[in-house]
């Protein structure tokens, strides 16, 4: 049996173009009838009301008690087999004593007028004309039998209905063709995406009319993400195991030896744990800091407000400042985790190092997204800057970590063609501004 899925785009564009093109063509179709007959009657009426005037004209110029042009033998009777009613002095003649009768209530209304009359089955189209001829009054009625004209519309009409049924079904034919067309980019993107998964192929390179190239570009885009973010992590992981296995071997050679554990190895030991331990918040707290929002844009207010008060929360003895430029966008091109990512590294490396007191400010330009993190810690010797975001590189062996928070930093700055400048902060400590492109 044929499944019809009213999901699909196809068959929505199919229903929707069919049922525009049936409405279209059957409402063409109704008001053709209604203009037809209109237009009929129209000409019928013109035609009643020139030979009622040329007749009252004949009355008036022969001094005739009966028009030559209403007698039935004429030839204008008999070709269009019209039917008159006239009175005239109080007198009436109609060319059959039916009309006369049927017709005569149509003498005494006043004005000349075009008048439908129905007649059981016959419709009738009359026409009145006033006249005055030899200081009497007088009335014409002038009309014709309507049915045979209508019945001849009516077969044109649905000659013509036919003929748009047929034009609809080739309009249907060729909606059908057009939106299987249009869909081809659809389907081929499918089928690339099909190649994607099952990997054989890297990334989308589609001919997609323009609506798709943000579909396009972002799909591309979202995959450049997870491939940066999977060697992020792999590299990760890889510091992470460096680190560790120093630590872990020196304290499995200890627990291996045969050598008594005093209470200066055991010291020893512990610091060891204590960095292991260290190094594995760290890790944890970039996870954190990261967040979930792959592939979404940021939002400056709400996506820094939720680090601040994360931050708040990991060092509760610092104030933590946030301030922002005024009257400045909120949403930026920018991925919404890699800024968390980016100001979060900031923000730890200050939370490290600062006594008191940390400041953020965010300003943001039409082209430019720029964040400024003051702390009062320490600061940075003159001579030592140029070393900040070396990988490996650290300055002080004070604070648990392995040197690769900045270094992670200025990659990802990298990444959105940004740059990265250290300073002595105003508060005493360090200043680091970070500078991000907006035109990706």
């Amino acid at each position: 049996m044929f499944h019809v899925d009213k999901r699909s785009l196809r068959f929505r564009l199919l229903a929707w173009l069919g049922g525009v093109a049936l409405l279209v063509v059957g409402l063409t179709w109704l008001l053709h009838g209604v203009f037809l007959q209109k237009l009929a009657k129209d000409f019928l009426g013109e035609r009643l009301k020139r030979e009622a005037v040329h007749a009252v004209s004949q009355l008036e110029n022969d001094r005739l008690a009966m028009p030559t042009s209403l007698a039935s033998t004429s030839k204008t009777y008999q070709v269009f087999h019209h039917l008159y009613v006239l009175r005239l002095n109080d007198e009436t003649s109609a060319s059959h004593p039916k009309w006369q009768r049927q017709l005569a209530t149509l003498l005494n209304e006043e004005g000349n007028a075009l008048i439908e009359v129905t007649r059981g089955k016959r419709h009738l189209l009359v026409y009145r004309q006033h006249f005055e001829w030899q200081d009497s009054n007088g009335v014409l009625l002038i009309g014709e039998d309507f049915s045979q004209v209508e019945n001849g519309l009516a077969t044109l009409h649905w000659w013509v209905g036919g003929i748009a049924a047929g034009s609809l079904s080739i309009l249907v034919a060729l909606n059908m063709l057009a939106v299987n067309r249009g869909l081809q980019p659809l389907w081929q993107l499918r089928d690339q995406l099909e190649a994607l998964q099952a990997g054989e192929r890297q990334r989308l390179s589609l001919n997609a009319p323009a609506e798709l190239d943000g579909l396009v570009a972002q799909l591309n885009r979202f995959m450049d993400d997870i491939d940066l973010r999977l060697q992020r992590s792999r590299e990760s992981v890889a510091n992470l195991s460096h680190a560790l296995k120093t630590p872990l071997a020196a304290i499995t050679q200890v627990l291996r030896g045969s050598r008594p554990i005093d209470d200066s190895r055991r010291h020893k030991l512990l610091m060891r744990l204590e960095d292991i331990n260290a190094q594995l918040d760290a890790e944890l707290r970039r996870a954190r800091i990261a967040g979930p929002h792959a592939g979404r844009l940021t939002h400056l207010i709400r996506d820094s407000q939720r680090l601040m008060s994360m931050f708040r929360s990991l060092y509760p003895q610092q104030v933590f400042e946030l301030t922002q430029a005024i009257n400045q966008r909120d949403q930026v091109p920018i991925d919404a985790h890699d800024y968390s990512e980016i100001l979060g590294i900031l923000l730890d490396n200050a939370g490290k190092w600062a006594k008191q007191e940390i400041r953020c400010h965010i300003d943001v330009t039409p082209h430019t997204l720029i964040l400024t993190v003051d702390d009062d810690g320490p600061g940075v010797a003159e001579s030592d800057i140029p070393r900040l975001g070396e990988r490996g590189t650290r300055l002080d062996e004070r604070h648990p970590g392995y040197g690769l928070g900045l270094a992670i930093l200025t990659q990802l700055i990298e990444r959105y063609h940004g740059y990265c400048q250290f300073e002595r902060s105003p508060l005493g400590g360090l200043r680091v501004i970070t500078t991000l492109p907006l035109t990706r």
